[in-house]
């Protein structure tokens, strides 16, 4: 058969099924379309779309013109989509992100989480001693003005703790907590593009940076407001910098042993698997900022309460990350 004998045989089959296509592709064109026209398409779309297959079968095996096949691909690609999609509500992903996906790929890259966790904590804590040992070592790390503004910061005179506030707006420091927090994350997680160097960089970085602030301030006899700041949003983001930094090791022992990949597709291929902890990471760090913002800047409730509200958070990521997903891990 030749082509336009073909085109004038089929075309008023391709331009209904294209107006199917539009109905299914637009929720108001769904709501306009006639019931009749809804339940023709519920019950005749497998067949019709089988048969564009065909025609594009014909097509290709005649060697029509290459539009024609374009136009017939395209339809088989849209028929395709429409037909296989799955129709999961908005929540439902939501749901099954926050208690299977996330928690289940955190345990699944766990030796990244790990060593990320060594470069992070194991500084801080030798640089917390070190301080305690020489109080001058702070600074080596902190200049001698940003040290005097901390110690101002946590005055136990404030009716705030944290960052001096000029318009004592929590809600603005929502905003720069939010700001100052990913900004962390992403650099420890986009560092890992340098082969891994970049994360290990910031991770030691803030560890030793996080240890002197901690050392030094409890010498200089505020722990009481210190640690009843930090207490309350401390695992929120303390885990979401270490997971931000494991997958930037992951990323780059991709780069390095990429096996029998090539080395971006390698990285590609960690990166995609490794999405879920960025998503869950990144909310983990708007928590902490709302945390951080709301109720660790508080004066007014007992220490008790903010430390015991600090280790209740801490229990909830221990049992969310060991136990929630286990039956999909692999």
């Amino acid at each position: 058969m030749k082509q336009e004998a073909f085109e004038a045989s089929y075309e008023a089959t391709w331009q209904q099924f294209e107006e199917w296509i539009g109905v299914l592709s637009s929720a108001s064109e769904r709501r306009r379309a006639a019931p009749d026209l809804r339940a023709e398409i519920a019950r005749d779309f497998p067949a019709r779309y089988r048969q564009i297959c065909h025609h594009l079968s014909l097509a290709r095996a005649r060697r029509y013109s290459i539009n024609l096949q374009h136009r017939l691909n395209d339809l088989a690609l849209n028929g395709h989509q429409h037909l296989y999609r799955g129709r999961t509500p908005f929540f439902t992903t939501v749901l099954r992100f926050l208690v299977r996906d996330f928690p289940e790929t955190f345990r699944r890259k766990g030796r990244y989480m790990l060593a990320s966790a060594a470069l992070l904590f194991l500084p801080a804590f030798g640089m917390a001693v070190a301080v305690q040992s020489s109080p001058d070592v702070i600074y080596s790390m902190i200049a001698p003005g940003e040290v005097a503004g901390m110690e101002a910061m946590y005055d136990p005179e404030l009716r705030t703790l944290g960052r001096e506030r000029e318009s004592d707006a929590d809600f603005n420091m929502f905003g720069f907590y939010i700001y100052n927090n990913i900004s962390i994350g992403f650099q420890t997680f986009a560092g890992g593009l340098l082969f891994g160097i970049g994360s290990i960089f910031y991770l030691v970085f803030n560890g030793l940076v996080l240890g002197a602030i901690a050392s030094h301030l409890t010498s200089a006899g505020f722990t009481d407001t210190f640690w009843s700041f930090v207490a309350g949003h401390s695992s929120f983001e303390l885990l979401a910098i270490v997971i931000f930094g494991g997958i930037g090791l992951a990323l780059g022992f991709a780069a390095l042993a990429p096996g029998r990949k090539r080395r971006w597709h390698a990285v590609r291929d960690q990166a995609i698997e490794s999405m879920p902890l960025v998503y869950g990471g990144t909310l983990m760090l708007v928590i902490a900022a709302f945390v951080e913002a709301y109720w660790s800047s508080t004066t007014w409730p007992p220490l008790a309460v903010k430390y015991g509200v600090g280790i209740a958070f801490w229990v909830v990521h221990a049992l969310y990350f060991g136990m929630l997903g286990r039956h999909e891990s692999r």
